[in-house]
């Protein structure tokens, strides 16, 4: 049998593109500012992770400028052997002390940081526990290390327990939460996390790629928001969203990192991430400190959103963060309505089944210090117009048909849903990436 014959089987995206309802891969011809060009089209973006509006700040341009003069394009290899620069031990340095911490480890992407330090971490004897909405990272880094993984119940600190309970108290055990969840927009109850993994030995990971820069006096995340930075012994963090460059970090003692650096598979043979990402990560650092407006201003626009989305009647979860997921219910209709918001000018995310049980389809809405009441009050205006007409949301009631559909009707309304064997390939699909997260 031919490797490549699933290729070549591999039909359901290009039909849900023939239908006109893939929302994925679109093209960005702009920065990621509040209103992107997608597509050729203008459009408010409110499906990026640029909480802080950072990636076109004039500083961190400059930042990145210079160091592209000093340094060149690239590192030429991995941290490990020729690809650790001064500025990378500079950011490190700078990241520990952002997060008053011994030590810090700069990887080249965030996915990298989850996959290399649970792996590297976690033994054939040690066993990793962690939330069962957990991100793909966490999930491939459990998969990548040679202990036994078990699962809890979101946010369940009753199975947690469960959980710990059933663990050999001889054995390693390592706890792992996102700090906040990327698709429903809720907060770890880290806490009771903390508590639990006191009481069985367990240490404790949160992954603050969402919470950096968002949660906290000072921006450093989750365990800051609540006042637990010395009872967490990993954090992990991301540089593509609220340090609007590229790359991941962890934090934690001197003798972890000293560890990590020499049993991380994905630190030692990957290349170095470019000295112009890690200046305007450092620039990024500075601003969150100096600017704390900033975060002011992200929290006004997301109570704005999230007050505006309840009172329209939308469902919008556990969310308590600048991510809004606003419930929808059926896959199909989730596609449409994110098809419809962008030929109004919105760009928002589809989430569907298995990346959200059956049944629980969302649209993935967040939000930036930079947009503006104008651009926010125009995602409100068109949200309530197509949440009614697709009955999301209470609207007006629609009169009963006296006569049978017109022939254009029925055509119309076929062209707006797919073939069941089509949905069937498409989930099929979509299981290969989210399944485990179910």
């Amino acid at each position: 049998m031919d490797i490549f014959e699933k290729c070549g089987n591999f039909t359901a995206a290009k039909e849900v593109m023939a239908r006109g309802f893939y929302p994925y891969f679109n093209t960005i011809e702009s920065a990621q500012d509040p209103e992107v060009i997608a597509n050729g089209k203008p459009m408010i973006m409110i499906g990026s992770n640029d909480y802080l509006g950072l990636t076109t700040h004039p500083r961190l341009k400059r930042a990145a400028a210079r160091a592209l003069k000093k340094y060149g394009t690239g590192c030429t290899g991995s941290r490990f052997l020729n690809g650790t620069f001064d500025i990378h031990e500079e950011l490190e340095a700078k990241l520990a002390e952002f997060e008053r911490r011994e030590a810090a480890l700069f990887f080249t992407t965030g996915f990298l940081t989850n996959v290399g330090t649970i792996a590297g971490l976690v033994g054939k004897e040690d066993v990793v526990i962690t939330d069962k909405l957990d991100h793909a990272s966490i999930i491939d880094g459990c998969r990548l290390s040679f202990g036994e993984t078990k699962r809890f119940r979101h946010n369940n600190m009753e199975d947690l327990e469960r959980t710990l309970e059933s663990i050999e108290p001889t054995r390693g055990k390592l706890i792992v939460v996102d700090g906040v969840f990327s698709t429903e927009g809720d907060i770890a109850n880290l806490p009771e996390i903390v508590r639990l993994g006191r009481k069985y030995g367990a240490r404790i990971m949160v992954d603050d790629a969402h919470a950096i820069g968002v949660l906290g006096k000072g921006g450093r995340g989750t365990a800051e928001h609540f006042g637990l930075q010395d009872e967490v012994d990993i954090i992990m963090g991301t540089c593509s969203k609220s340090l609007a460059s590229i790359g991941g970090f962890i934090v934690a003692s001197e003798k972890v990192v000293h560890y990590l650096k020499h049993h991380s598979r994905a630190l030692i043979f990957s290349a170095s991430p470019p000295p112009t990402s890690v200046a305007a990560v450092l620039e990024a650092l500075k601003i969150i400190d100096e600017e704390p407006e900033r975060r002011e201003q992200l929290w006004k626009n997301t109570r704005k959103m999230k007050k505006g989305f309840q009172e329209m009647g939308y469902d919008t979860g556990a969310s308590e963060t600048p991510i809004i997921p606003l419930l929808v219910g059926d896959d199909m209709k989730a596609f449409i309505m994110r098809k419809i918001l962008f030929e109004n000018g919105i760009f928002a995310n589809p989430f569907v089944s298995p990346a959200v049980p059956v049944g629980r389809a969302i649209i993935r809405t967040s939000y930036m210090a930079t947009h503006t009441d104008e651009q926010l009050d125009r995602v409100l205006d068109v949200f309530e117009k197509v949440g009614k007409q697709l009955r999301i949301i209470p609207g007006r009631k629609y009169p009963r048909r006296k006569k049978p559909r017109t022939l254009r009707a029925r055509m119309r309304m076929g062209r707006m849903v797919m073939r069941e064997e089509i949905r069937k390939r498409f989930k099929s699909w979509m299981e290969k990436i989210y399944g485990l997260r179910q």
